[in-house]
């Protein structure tokens, strides 16, 4: 990204549904207990939707949270960029339901689904689109409503995922700063290890596929297990080359929050001690596209993230997809 217009974070926003589902209550629900989705997890507690709350809902809270900081104005939007796998409606998009609360009028907007990697697959793309000069600024948001997807009568499945979302808004930063290296990549022949079968042109909404349960979420974990390791240790190595970076220039190093192990995982591949690690699975557990852009934010908030620091933030999911970015506070 040599000889390009520098692009970066210039502001940042997060929200979280308040109800909180915690493990206790799970108990109750499913053939699980605390120390079990602990040990091998890492959640303690999740998020979830009031029933009103759609996924633009959680959005705009971020969204307004995010122009805030960035002292900017709705209407001085370009790009919208919502990453998503939990859409309000499957059209109109997201994003454009989002433009019209947000008064965003003058936006582009759409919807990017890359699942959990959605979020730097949107990094990657509004980065693009300011470098080349087609815009000044985006809103790119990772938000999902995971809960209405969930099925809660798996106990394999359902203590993993939340509901959130995180909005950053990019914009043109002063040399040396901004994002540096983007690495994106996918596994389709994977889809079937994790998927939401029906719902869409091959399996649409039939009394069938509601009998089989097939518009929850499917997922093979062992074998999703295996793929996020691997691609999670790469991606960082690959991103991390492209930036002319090594493992000991990271400052922060933000991994998608779906699993503790698979991010001991990658913490140890990369020698990297917990205080350069941005954690907080226990909390919100896997809110697919919104699990990065919220550990973002709460890494900001809590001064975690210094002006100059190198963050790497890298994801996996379903497609099966991967992404990575490096980037100069």
């Amino acid at each position: 990204m040599k000889n390009l217009r520098p692009v970066g974070v210039i502001g940042t926003g997060k929200y979280v549904p308040e109800r909180i589902l915690d493990n206790a209550e799970l108990e109750k629900m499913v053939d699980t207990n605390d120390e079990w989705i602990v040990s091998r997890t890492g959640i303690r507690e999740r998020h979830i939707a009031a029933p009103e709350q759609a996924t633009s809902d959680l959005a705009y809270e971020a969204a307004v949270h995010a122009l805030e900081s960035a002292g900017m104005t709705a209407d001085q939007l370009d790009l919208i960029i919502v990453a998503t796998v939990t859409p309000d409606t499957s059209f109109p998009s997201t994003a454009c339901i989002l433009q019209d609360k947000l008064g965003a009028k003058k936006a582009a907007a759409f919807d990017l689904g890359a699942a959990c990697s959605g979020f730097v697959y949107s990094l990657a793309a509004a980065t693009g689109f300011i470098q080349n000069g087609m815009y000044n600024n985006a809103l790119v948001i990772g938000a999902d409503t995971l809960s209405r997807i969930t099925d809660y009568t798996d106990r394999n499945t359902c203590v993993l995922f939340g509901d959130g979302a995180g909005a950053v808004i990019l914009g043109e930063v002063p040399e040396g700063r901004g994002f540096q290296s983007f690495d994106l990549g996918a596994e389709g022949a994977g889809g079937g290890l994790l998927q939401q079968a029906a719902g869409g042109s091959r399996l649409p909404a039939s009394q069938e596929t509601i009998d089989q349960r097939q518009h929850f979420i499917q997922m093979n974990g062992r074998d999703v297990f295996k793929f996020a390791v691997r691609v999670m240790g790469t991606a960082t190595e690959e991103v991390l080359r492209k930036a002319e970076m090594t493992k000991e220039d990271i400052d922060l190093f933000i991994p998608h929050q779906a699993n503790i192990r698979i991010i001991q995982s990658a913490m140890q591949r990369l020698d990297l001690s917990e205080d350069r690690v941005m954690i907080n699975v226990d909390k919100y557990a896997n809110t697919s596209a919104a699990s990065i852009p919220l550990a973002l934010v709460e890494a900001v908030e809590e001064g975690r993230v210094k002006e100059g620091d190198r963050v790497i933030m890298v994801g996996f999911g379903g497609g099966l997809t991967w992404g990575g970015a490096a980037l100069i506070w």
